[in-house]
């Protein structure tokens, strides 16, 4: 009996835990997400754009080559973003690519 309600307090810890955690992380995000809106607007307000990251030729090259796929492995390489990340910004990137 002693085991059965310990482990019941157990994984009932561990889902609060688990849910506090959750929930700190969500508010952290949105607080990310706005901050990032707000410089956004402040250097669009001043002309301020964002300078391109070194390697990206590379990047390019390759969308001209037609090799999607090392292009963003070449961008996660680069900037170090997520497998969604780097395809969402390698094909908006791609549709700016002129292929020969």
């Amino acid at each position: 009996m002693n085991t059965v309600f310990l482990l019941v307090v157990l994984v009932a810890t561990a889902g609060w835990i688990t849910s506090t955690v959750t929930l700190r992380v969500q508010s952290l995000q949105l607080k990310a997400d706005r901050t990032e809106r707000r410089l956004a607007l402040v250097l669009d307000h001043f002309g301020i754009e964002e300078p391109e990251l070194a390697g990206m030729d590379e990047v390019r090259a390759l969308l001209m080559a037609d090799r999607e796929i090392s292009a963003i492995k070449a961008y996660r390489r680069i900037t170090g973003a997520g497998l969604a990340e780097a395809k969402l910004a390698v094909e908006a990137l791609a549709v700016t690519v002129k292929k020969p």
